[in-house]
This record gives structure tokens, C-alpha cells and sequence, in this order.
């Protein structure tokens, strides 16, 4: 069976059947009995944090969204702990956090940095965005009120956003399945008749 998944604002239109969504995801058991991640006990034995459901999922968009736009070392590290204490679905949680990688961070974090920067009432500082410590030691220090601001009400937003989204298309998913039954039950009833 195959599940149409429709994002609103990306160009095509992604189909993919479940059995490949859980073919991509990492086995709960090898995670489980990971060796670093013997710190967690059993909080990793949490059945939502591998299962696909309407609350697994949205609750995995609300958490990945967020930290990719908070710029902060190990964005991956802080979804997981987030996700497993609100028992998100851990493999979309830590996967929506590469969301910012290295080729979007420059225009994602200029962009909550412009965003700051309005509503702080500052002007904008020409600066390029370098992925290094050095950089990071030197221009941070100066952009780093408005990036913050900017970076957490962008987090926000677009985590709120993904998590309503997607909870809205699983509704509407479930609806248009429960109708595309209906109708093909009618439809037999009437050949039978």
C-alpha cells in the first residue's frame, strides 16, 4: 500500500510506501543495544519512538523542526533527548534536525539572524556566514542577540507549523482513505444489485 505524503510548498509530490519508510529507519533493537546509548536505561524501549502514528509523527516534526533552526553544537544530540521524553518518533526527530546542514545553514541562519535584527530594531552587519571555530570566535560574539531572538521565534513558528501540518494531513489522509472505502463498497453494492 502506498502513502501519498504532500508537502505544501515543495514542487513534487513524494510517494512512498510505508514498508521503505521502515526499511530506512534504523532497527530499534540495534539502537536499544547501542553501547553509547547504554545512559538511557530503558527510556529507549518506549514503543511510539519507532512507530508510525499521527502523534509519533507530529510530535517528531514539532521537535526536529525546532532544533534545526537553533543554532547550537550537537542540534542532533538535544532532538533525541527532547524526543525520547515526549515520545516523539526518534528516527524523524534526528533526521528533520538536517534540515540545517552545512549547505543551508548560511541562508537559514541569515535569515533568523535578519528576523532578529527587526525585532530588536538593530541594523544589519554585513557578515558571511563560515563554518568554523574561528569565525564563530570573532563575528558570534557580535550578531549573536539578534541570531538567538530571530533563531528561536523562527524555531518556533516553523515547529508549530510542521507539527499542525502534519497532523492536519494525517487527519485528512485518514478521511480521504475512509471515503475511497466507502465509495468502493457502494460500488460493489450497486453491481451487485
Amino acid at each position: 500500500m502506498f502513502h501519498r505524503i504532500n508537502f505544501v510548498g515543495f514542487v513534487s509530490e513524494i510517494t512512498m510506501p510505508k514498508k521503505t519508510l521502515k526499511r530506512l529507519f534504523p532497527n530499534p533493537k540495534t539502537v536499544q543495544q547501542h553501547p553509547s546509548l547504554q545512559f538511557l536505561g530503558t527510556l529507549l524501549h518506549e514503543p511510539n519512538l519507532w512507530h508510525l502514528n499521527r502523534r509519533s509523527v507530529s510530535r517528531a516534526f514539532l521537535v526536529g523542526v525546532f532544533f534545526a533552526f537553533i543554532p547550537m553544537p550537537f542540534q542532533m544530540v538535544a532532538a533525541a533527548m527532547v524526543g525520547v521524553i515526549i515520545h516523539s518518533n526518534l528516527p524523524i526527530s534526528i533526521g528533520l534536525v538536517w534540515i540545517s546542514n552545512p549547505i543551508t545553514i548560511p541562508p537559514i541562519f541569515y535569515f533568523t539572524y535578519k528576523v532578529g535584527t527587526v525585532l530588536l530594531d538593530t541594523p544589519v552587519r554585513a557578515f558571511e556566514i563560515e563554518l568554523s571555530l574561528d569565525w564563530a570566535l570573532t563575528e558570534l560574539g557580535n550578531i549573536w542577540q539578534p541570531l538567538l531572538l530571530g533563531s528561536l521565534l523562527c524555531a518556533i513558528i516553523f515547529s508549530a507549523i510542521g507539527y499542525i501540518g502534519i497532523r492536519l494531513f494525517w487527519r485528512y489522509h485518514v478521511i480521504s482513505n475512509w471515503n475511497k472505502r466507502k465509495q468502493n463498497r457502494l460500488a460493489k453494492q450497486d453491481k451487485a444489485l
